[in-house]
């Protein structure tokens, strides 16, 4: 299964740690956010789409099954 937001994540090249500690939460928390095994607040959200210079959204992060590349 791949989220928006973990397809975007390794796109970039980026490590969940670089990611986690940019937006200031968990590495943990944030591999189960991508895998999406744990949903996150609006606030969280918010932090990794502004990280992604809104190249998704926070729709994609807080509902990623609705999205045709989450498999």
């Amino acid at each position: 299964m791949q989220t928006p937001l973990r397809a975007l994540r390794i796109k970039q090249n980026l490590t969940l740690s670089k990611v986690a500690e940019a937006v200031q939460i968990d590495v943990g928390n944030l591999s189960r956010i991508e895998r999406g095994a744990q949903k996150t607040s609006l606030e969280v959200a918010e932090r990794l789409v502004a990280f992604f210079n809104g190249e998704l959204t926070e729709m994609q992060i807080l509902y990623p099954k609705k999205f045709s590349n989450y498999k």
